[in-house]
């Protein structure tokens, strides 16, 4: 006879949230060190009508967590914002890694990246969203949208040169004639931190995102790049290093803060900090030099998250 699935004592068998009593059955605690954790936020759990509850999926995958070379420890999911030297940092820990574990790179945009991240679908969500002089603002108020924000650490990676992605003999003086005339913009969706970054450029010229000529959507910078390199469009919003990276033209619109964040128990987490060191090894500067449009001097620099 199969043995009985262990559940937690008053605790329905397929509940899929424990109460505090419950759920301190469940993980051998006493209660009060329970809620201790729950009120930091360092274990999942949500407050309703005044009282606690602790989703059983999300305490079972803090368990993992928690362990020491446990079950998730050998694999890293990045999501968010796309980089051309991120997706080569990534390649590059991959092919050191082998088999040993795990390292992926979806890139989604900014806002989704982030809704992944407070879901616990992805471990770290690589964003963008505004200029470099306001992105210690924007960032914070970006990250305190979702309420999980107090897990989290925002790193540094780079400061990126934003602007718009141009076709092949393409020659213009600025946004203003992009947007002006009949020319066909690949837009990024809502929620990508280069539309952010394009409409408040448009906005501080007299435009809207309105005035421009949309005939595709791109879902990332490098889709956004490769539209434009087949002429399916004219333009697009992007870095000068996702420009680069297909042989395109680029008009430049202003320096962004690119970081990443990450629940703060995967900061030093082997894979991570191997990661880190990759982006700012000689063979990823190099790259970095060969595209253009890199800073790499606040690497590893710790943002106030909020």
């Amino acid at each position: 006879m199969a043995a009985e699935r262990e559940v937690a004592p008053g605790a329905e068998a397929d509940g899929p949230c424990l109460n505090a009593r419950e759920a301190a059955a469940w993980l051998q605690l006493n209660e009060k060190k329970l809620y201790e954790l729950a009120n930091k936020r360092d274990i999942p759990a949500v407050r309703i009508g005044g009282k606690w509850l602790f989703p059983r999926a999300l305490l079972l995958e803090w368990l993992h967590e928690q362990a020491h070379g446990g079950v998730l420890t050998d694999r890293l999911l990045i999501s968010g914002s796309d980089d051309p030297l991120l997706s080569a940092a990534v390649g590059a820990l991959a092919a050191d890694l082998g088999s040993e574990a795990c390292v992926a790179y979806s890139p989604t945009g900014t806002l989704a990246g982030l809704e992944l991240l407070a879901r616990r679908r992805t471990n770290v969500c690589a964003l963008h969203w505004g200029s470099v002089e306001t992105s210690a603002t924007q960032h914070a108020l970006l990250l305190r949208r979702f309420a999980q924000h107090p897990q989290w650490t925002l790193l540094r990676l780079a400061h990126r040169e934003q602007g718009v992605i141009l076709r092949r003999g393409l020659e213009v003086d600025g946004i203003e004639t992009l947007a002006a005339f009949d020319y066909r913009w690949a837009m990024r969706q809502h929620g990508a931190g280069s539309r952010h970054f394009l409409e408040s450029a448009l906005a501080s010229r007299g435009f809207r995102p309105e005035d421009c000529t949309v005939v595709a959507e791109a879902r990332s910078e490098r889709e956004a790049a490769g539209i434009v390199a087949r002429e399916e469009a004219d333009c697009a919003p992007g870095t000068r290093a996702a420009a680069a990276e297909f042989g395109l033209g680029f008009v430049a619109l202003g320096w962004e803060a690119f970081d990443l964040a990450l629940p703060r128990e995967i900061l030093f987490r082997d894979l991570f900090q191997r990661l880190l060191t990759r982006y700012g090894g000689a063979e990823m500067q190099a790259l970095a030099g060969r595209l253009g449009g890199y800073d790499l001097a606040p690497l590893g620099r710790l943002v106030a998250a909020g």
